[in-house]
């Protein structure tokens, strides 16, 4: 992205070319404090997210990733801080105004959290039945549509939750997330405690759905694979912060020791195999980038 008022190139008989101002973030969290009781997850912390965009958000167990997430869009009060949607800041709307911004934003929660008594049909197509004016017809093409997205076979949409796999209801889950068409998703976990064929699976559809759809991704994970293979940039919580952000080849390459512990048993297992080639060539500091 190019910061405002850089010269980007001289035009045709001389003079400079001012580039325009950045596009503004989709989200942007701005010294966002998080306690619960003793427990302090986050202290004056700083976050952009950009359109289009695929980040990562990782970090040791309970350090509060997916607290994150569910401040981002007013599940969980922030203490302290601002988060703002496209300029809107979340933390001061009212329920009609958070009803807004979470039409906006699909959310696939750990697990999937799909509904045990409803077919397949009925949880992909549950916001849709909640939210819009849509007809029975209307709602089965467009879950339809999602299902196979996520390439599963419309075959399921009478099934239930539990006669399916863990990677298939965890992308029925990722159908229901999409089905509302939305501007951004969250990725809470998203290949928590599946086998290493449904990871890859979920991993390219992440990288898919970005792509074919033009949406804006966040993901909370554990998985240095799928993170370093899905994203665009990757924010390291860090001792109540996130100091460490950067490009997957800055956080791969960073000198700072925190970083290193985290990713290096990751890196190595990863070095050499397809598309990671040199992920961890020179080294470089993770920042803000």
């Amino acid at each position: 992205m190019v910061p405002a008022d850089t010269v980007v190139a001289p035009p045709p008989g001389g003079g400079t070319v001012v580039a325009p101002p950045p596009e503004p973030p989709v989200f942007e969290m701005k010294g966002v404090s998080k306690a619960f009781g003793d427990t302090v997850l986050f202290t004056d912390t700083s976050l952009t997210i950009r359109r289009g965009e695929t980040l990562s958000i990782i970090g040791e167990s309970g350090c509060g990733k997916s607290i994150w997430l569910k401040m981002m869009i007013g599940l969980i009060p922030v203490d302290e801080g601002s988060i703002s949607f496209h300029g809107d800041d979340v933390t001061q709307m009212n329920a009609e105004g958070l009803g807004r911004v979470r039409r906006r934003v699909g959310y696939l929660f750990q697990g999937g959290a799909l509904f045990d008594s409803m077919s397949v049909l009925d949880n992909v197509g549950y916001a849709l039945r909640e939210h819009t004016s849509m007809t029975e017809e209307e709602i089965r093409s467009r879950v339809i549509t999602c299902i196979e997205n996520v390439n599963l076979n419309r075959r399921i949409l009478d099934q239930w939750p539990g006669e399916l796999s863990g990677g298939m209801r965890k992308r029925v889950a990722l159908a229901r997330a999409i089905a509302i068409e939305p501007e951004v998703v969250l990725y809470d976990e998203p290949t928590q405690g599946l086998d290493p064929q449904s990871i890859t699976i979920i991993a390219e559809l992440i990288s898919t759905l970005q792509q074919d759809l033009q949406i804006t991704s966040v993901l909370v994970t554990h998985d240095m694979r799928c993170a370093f293979s899905v994203s665009d940039r990757i924010a390291m919580v860090h001792e109540r912060g996130m100091p460490y952000v950067g490009t997957t080849q800055q956080i791969a390459s960073s000198e700072a020791p925190a970083v290193r512990e985290f990713v290096s048993e990751a890196l190595e297992e990863l070095e050499g195999t397809e598309g990671f080639e040199g992920l961890s060539g020179s080294p470089h500091p993770a920042g803000d980038t």
